[in-house]
């Protein structure tokens, strides 16, 4: 098998990640809705707040205090609103913010696993006399997305902060210049181990992605050709397993997907405290201050992103595997 695996899942994988950016930067756009309004929110000092009016009668004072009023919070924009605003602001350049990260992340983390799961698989494959069952399939990507999140995490650091950071003030913004620039400057300003924080979050995702998209996709292609023969084996099947595979990984990844851009996104002033102790605070602090439904904030685009993206990885993956058929290395 050697190197093969990894040629064709990389080749497949940057394609893909290329091609669907601006949908994946519309879903980290999204999945970060409402993190400065919750912040904002926080409970107020008892001594910060005064009556609305006082005034004197004799030698008393009388103070008719404040009267809150609910105030109605403005509604979401969707992912349509979310675009329309890139672009306004930004310009057709913005949807693309971060893209030399998501081919260094693809490079390092889909390479990986995609490498490693077509190892396990083959491997496994043989000593089950050709037949690989699903637990054994899920098995296979677990353990070659956790390997490939934790190789590619610097990238995904970097991916996230740069597709995030047209969405704050101007005197905000960090500027990255590219994906190397923003590898050195947290490097440099927020120490190595920066580099490396979500870590946890994006190995459980990747873990999760991967067994679900890779294994979902074998699956539904083995149960299609079961039913219509091995000449059914063309660009329909491989079309309907793909998408079957990217809602499967859409709709179990996408809570940890929001802690993860969460975690990735805080920033983090020398000598205080981060926004959130860790990955469990962060989802309580997201639950208790926009509802559990906010876990599936972005859930629309993260489908829009991961169906495309998974059809286009497919699909590119089963016509590089017959560009190299034959050719061993």
């Amino acid at each position: 098998m050697g190197l093969k695996g990894f040629v064709e899942g990389g080749i497949a994988s940057i394609v893909a990640g290329c091609s669907t950016h601006p949908l994946d930067l519309i879903k980290v756009r999204m999945q970060l809705q409402g993190e400065a309004a919750a912040a904002a929110a926080a409970p107020q000092p008892a001594q910060a707040l005064r009556p609305a009016l006082a005034f004197h009668a004799g030698a008393q004072t009388m103070a008719l205090p404040h009267h809150h009023h609910d105030i109605p919070v403005p509604k979401k924009p969707g992912p349509l609103a979310v675009g329309a605003q890139i672009l306004r602001a930004e310009g057709p350049a913005g949807l693309f913010s971060g893209v030399s990260a998501t081919m260094l992340r693809q490079t390092l983390y889909s390479t990986t696993r995609m490498g490693l799961y077509d190892i396990l698989k083959t491997r496994w494959t043989k000593e089950n006399g050709g037949v690989l069952p699903l637990h054994r399939k899920i098995a296979a990507g677990l353990v070659a997305g956790g390997v490939g999140a934790a190789v590619g995490n610097p990238a995904d650091v970097a991916m996230v902060r740069m597709q995030a950071d047209g969405r704050l003030p101007l005197a905000e913004r960090r500027n990255y210049r590219g994906v190397g620039d923003a590898i050195g400057r947290m490097a440099r300003d927020e120490g190595v181990r920066s580099l490396w924080r979500g870590s946890s979050l994006t190995v459980n995702r990747a873990m999760i992605v991967t067994a679900s998209q890779l294994a979902t996709y074998d699956q539904a292609k083995e149960a299609i050709l079961a039913r219509r023969g091995p000449g059914a084996d063309g660009l329909a099947t491989h079309v309907a397993a793909s998408f079957t595979a990217g809602i499967v990984a859409a709709a179990a990844s996408n809570p940890v997907d929001v802690v993860k851009t969460r975690m990735m996104n805080m920033k983090v002033a020398p000598g205080a405290p981060p926004p959130y102790a860790g990955a469990v605070d962060c989802a309580l602090r997201t639950v208790r201050s926009e509802g559990p439904m906010a876990l599936y904030k972005g859930f629309i685009p993260t489908v829009m992103r991961q169906g495309p993206f998974t059809v286009v990885l497919f699909v590119t993956l089963e016509q590089v595997r017959k560009v190299f058929k034959g050719v061993e290395f």
